[in-house]
């Protein structure tokens, strides 16, 4: 089937309409972060670069390092982007550029998001390093695709309704698993997270500076959710469109985040380019 062009948009140069990533400059191994700023804080790990660009909030490059290839790309703020830098991706790796064809052999990229998050618990100190075993979406972003339960965790789910109350009005929450060969790759070295993906900073991660919430029980709720050994563990803003689109598409993605706040603590660190500057080695070497 050829994909039309007023769906797959593709640049004058041959690269991918939003993060103008040619077919031939993408690495088997990818490094996301969301300030376009990171970027660069993965490629000093690098032995030598090989091309990079930028378009809007979409920074990349691609180098090589200890021999492996990699591509370190930013996605902004937010799982709308995500939308865009998977699909795109998973265009790059699966789709001929030339034809718009779909190529017969499947490519299967490894991807870890890199982030920072906010804490739920007291016993997560600032600068922990929390893996999204599972990611729960508040985003509702999954759900506008076809097969959203082939992918999601449909007892997790199940718990959620039956411990949380949630509103009508608010998207419906979705729950999937990282791949598993990333779950092992760092479990010895992380804690073991269930991660909401919120669709805001403020409100969605029940932040109240000047507008009241309309749900200020949610949070107590979510942080009271278990799951057999599983509990909430932190917010951020991207993982479960990262873990839900890759399961649909057929690629292996994680998401690991520095904690740089703590609810409970009522502490934040603002001076955590440190910590996260030693996640992003240790996730080089842990995803080779």
């Amino acid at each position: 089937m050829r994909i039309p062009e007023s769906e797959l948009i593709i640049n004058a140069d041959g690269s991918a309409f939003h993060i103008h990533i040619r077919p031939e400059d993408l690495a088997d191994n990818i490094i996301l972060v969301g300030d376009p700023g990171r970027v660069q804080m993965v490629a000093d790990f690098f032995d030598g670069i090989e091309t990079r660009g930028a378009s809007r909030e979409f920074v990349f490059a691609t180098g090589v390092r200890k021999g492996k290839r990699y591509t370190a790309l930013s996605t902004g703020i937010g799982t709308d982007n995500i939308d865009i830098v998977m699909t795109e991706l998973d265009a790059l790796a699966n789709v001929n550029f030339d034809t718009r064809e779909v190529r017969g052999t499947h490519r299967t990229l490894k991807i870890l998001r890199i982030g920072t998050t906010g804490a739920l618990h007291p016993d997560i100190p600032l600068g922990s390093f929390i893996f999204s075993h599972v990611s729960v979406g508040f985003d509702g972003l999954l759900n506008w695709y076809a097969d959203r339960d082939k992918v999601a965790d449909a007892a997790m789910e199940k718990a959620f309704y039956e411990q949380v109350r949630w509103d009508e009005h608010l998207p419906k929450p979705y729950f999937v698993h990282a791949s598993d060969e990333l779950i092992k790759r760092f479990e010895d070295c992380t804690v073991k997270g269930v991660t909401i993906s919120a669709s805001g900073f403020y409100g969605p991660q029940g932040r109240v500076v000047r507008q009241p919430l309309a749900l200020p029980h949610l949070l107590e709720d979510v942080e009271a959710y278990r799951f057999g050994d599983l509990r909430i563990t932190n917010f951020e803003m991207e993982g479960s469109a990262l873990a839900g689109l890759a399961a649909h598409l057929g690629h292996e993605a994680g998401t690991v985040c520095c904690a740089i706040a703590n609810r409970y603590l009522h502490s934040s660190n603002t001076d955590y380019k440190p910590q996260v500057r030693k996640l992003v080695e240790l996730a080089l070497d842990r995803l080779a």
